[in-house]
């Protein structure tokens, strides 16, 4: 399983709107300069992440985006989710699937049943937060955010 970039940028915003989190509104060309992404693909991410209800937005000159709850709320998993779809390595595997025709003889099921588990395991325990905590001890205030 691959996360695409897609994915790994929605975490990257997550935490920066919470590293950010000071009560005003962050603006798209704010995230863009520190996460190095473009204001245009970051955009369309924030709009996945808007429209969960994951970031708020504030149109105008004051407008921007802020995390839409505490980020301990927000885990991994759940963006990852958001923007990947299925964490299941087969297809088999994943939510609401049909029952594969060789469910009853599949050798290889436990495997991925297994990898799919442990895949879970971390990216659902695993918080915004957390990742928050992280950079203060890697960085400490003074690097607000930038190579995320």
């Amino acid at each position: 399983m691959r996360i695409s970039t897609k994915g790994r940028y929605a975490v990257s915003v997550m935490l920066d709107l919470a590293l950010h989190n000071d009560g005003e509104y962050v603006k798209v060309k704010e995230i863009s300069s520190r996460q190095q992404i473009s204001e245009k693909y970051l955009e369309q991410i924030i709009a996945i992440l808007n429209k969960a209800g994951y970031v708020k937005s504030l149109r105008g000159a004051k407008g921007g985006y802020m995390i839409a709850d505490s980020p301990e709320k927000y885990t991994i998993g759940m963006i990852l989710r958001l923007t990947e779809g299925s964490m299941a390595p087969v297809a088999c595997l994943e939510e609401g699937a049909e029952e594969c025709k060789r469910s009853g003889v599949c050798e290889t099921v436990s495997i991925w049943k297994t990898l799919t588990d442990a895949i879970n395991e971390v990216v659902d325990n695993i918080t915004i937060a957390d990742l928050v905590k992280k950079h203060h001890e890697n960085f400490g205030d003074e690097h607000s955010g930038s190579d995320i």
